[in-house]
């Protein structure tokens, strides 16, 4: 089961989003022909309408795969028109966030192939990352076909357990909004020190995205980095002081955070 199997017997996108218009922007460039894809959405956007895809028509027959990209508030009423397709040979890739496989097992059948899988919000830009995992009626070539889309995306992570997913879910899921926050506290704070709004969030953005490119670009590890911009005794280190502080600094401030965002992605997991 490869790309031109997609081409051949189609390939259905239920939701497109934002997430799912990024998908669909990546695999329309890496060549997947416009009308191998249907797309169903009840609200398209502008973009969405000039693509050239089949929009909101009836279903190709035997789907090579349904990718699932509603929101998790909507999988009720997406899922059951596609009981058809269940217990046969199309798979169901999720990247509904907090929707276990036991549901779309119970909601297509227990033979369904299903790949249940968390991409994040740089997806947008190609720079996303997407953790996946197959149930035990997904076959390994249909895993590499799951894998194959989602890196017109970014990168691709496999895991070995679907209960990993609400620790994925805290680090690369959620993670970007830490890291939008820390961009706006870190301006926030350039202010204080008397910089301009405007200039404080320049550098506050331009830093953490040039960080963040040199870390992903360096096989050296980000404690590495992080002392070899560090002097002793130096600036960074009297603000390390306070950030690495053991009781109220990043350390355990982080450990909070991501803890209460797996916990609550277990909630949402058990409904």
């Amino acid at each position: 089961m490869n790309m031109d199997d997609v081409a051949r017997r189609g390939l259905v996108l239920l939701g497109c989003g934002k997430m799912g218009s990024a998908m669909l922007a990546g695999w329309l460039e890496g060549g997947l022909p416009r009308q191998s894809v249907t797309v169903l959405d009840p609200k398209p956007s502008d973009w969405l309408q000039d693509q050239g895809i089949r929009l909101n028509e009836e279903l190709p027959e035997d789907p090579a795969i349904v990718l699932v990209a509603v929101k998790p508030q909507m999988m009720g009423d997406a899922l059951p028109s596609m009981q058809a397709k269940g217990n046969g040979t199309t798979l169901f890739v999720s990247v509904a966030a907090g929707t276990p496989i036991a549901t779309f097992e119970k909601a297509l059948g227990e033979k369904t192939p299903i790949v249940r899988a968390m991409p994040n919000t740089p997806s947008a830009i190609g720079r996303g990352i997407t953790a996946i995992i197959g149930n035990d009626h997904a076959t390994a070539e249909q895993v590499d076909l799951a894998e194959a889309l989602l890196k017109a995306v970014g990168q691709v992570v496999r895991l070995e357990r679907e209960e990993q997913m609400d620790g994925v879910t805290a680090v690369s899921g959620s993670g970007p909004a830490y890291v939008f926050h820390l961009i706006e506290t870190m301006a926030k704070a350039g202010e204080e020190q008397g910089l301009s709004p405007e200039l404080a969030l320049q550098l506050a953005t331009a830093t953490v995205a040039g960080a963040g490119a040199l870390a992903d670009g360096s096989d050296q590890h980000p404690g590495t980095l992080r002392e070899n911009v560090t002097s002793p005794n130096g600036t960074t280190q009297a603000a390390l002081d306070v950030l690495m502080n053991e009781t109220d600094g990043f350390p355990v401030l982080l450990s909070r955070a991501l803890k209460a965002a797996a916990d609550r992605s277990r909630e949402l997991a058990n409904g």
